[in-house]
């Protein structure tokens, strides 16, 4: 089996931010993931990545914020859109 692509959006929010989402499912586990599915999910302002939630193999699942990485717990992939919609409408100020 080969690498089914999910889901793959860039949706644009505002004249200067936009927000792109690109999920896989993967034939088999990347190095450090407990799950099938590869992804990047990122919100860009200004050409600058703010926020960026991703899985490359040896690391892991893990997220961006700014310059730091911190490791993310994935439990499904509708938490994963959540937690990365969540964070998004908060740095936009939505909450």
């Amino acid at each position: 089996m080969k690498a089914v692509l999910l889901l793959r959006q860039r949706l644009v929010l505002s004249e200067d931010a936009f927000a792109e989402v690109v999920v896989w499912r993967v034939p088999n586990r990347l190095q450090g993931s407990e799950h099938a599915f590869k992804y990047r999910l990122a919100y860009v302002v200004d050409s600058r990545c703010l926020l960026r939630f991703d899985n490359e193999p040896g690391k892991g699942d893990h997220y961006h914020f700014g310059d730091e990485e911190l490791t993310y717990k994935f439990e499904s992939l509708e938490k994963l859109l959540d937690d990365f919609w969540e964070q998004v409408d908060a740095l936009r100020g939505v909450l």
